[in-house]
């Protein structure tokens, strides 16, 4: 069965330009890597369980913050690696700096016998939307086009 993720897009308005948080992977295979690396706070929800509600379980993991919706539907996007991304859209702030994300536990270095934990996200920005979409992975650039979209029809 294809991997399926769902996530949220955390937007803000500063200065009249809209503003999107990203977070970068944490761990040693993410650590030199910049452009195409960063994406939104997503993750795999559990069998049976509601996408929105893992989105939102996901990216409280991630960033340590409970999202507050509305949440506005972006729709869906298939990544290189065949993984389906569902994504919702929220209005809201924080100090990116400040995220506490969840952590994972793999061997490192390969073969070593060691085990290290890493954060999942080791670190968040918020972009305008022409850096955030240099930064992200390519495959989530469609989810910022529909974001721009709606909120040139109505605010959420």
């Amino acid at each position: 069965m294809p991997a399926i993720s769902a996530g949220l897009l955390m937007f803000r308005e500063r200065k009249r330009e809209l503003e999107v948080l990203l977070v970068h992977p944490g761990g040693p295979w993410w650590r030199n890597k910049d452009h195409g690396a960063w994406t939104i706070p997503k993750g795999e929800p559990s069998p049976g369980e509601d996408l929105l509600r893992a989105a939102r379980r996901e990216f409280k993991e991630e960033t340590g913050v409970p999202p507050q919706g509305p949440y506005v539907p972006l729709g869906k996007v298939k990544q290189r690696g065949g993984k389906t991304v569902h994504a919702w859209a929220f209005r809201g702030d924080l100090q990116a700096g400040g995220i506490r994300s969840n952590t994972f536990r793999m061997e490192w270095p390969p073969g070593s016998g060691k085990f290290q934990d890493f954060p999942e996200i080791d670190r968040a920005c918020f972009f305008g939307m022409e850096a955030a979409r240099g930064k992200i992975n390519a495959a989530q650039v469609p989810l910022l086009d529909e974001l721009e979209r709606q909120l040139s029809g109505s605010s959420p």
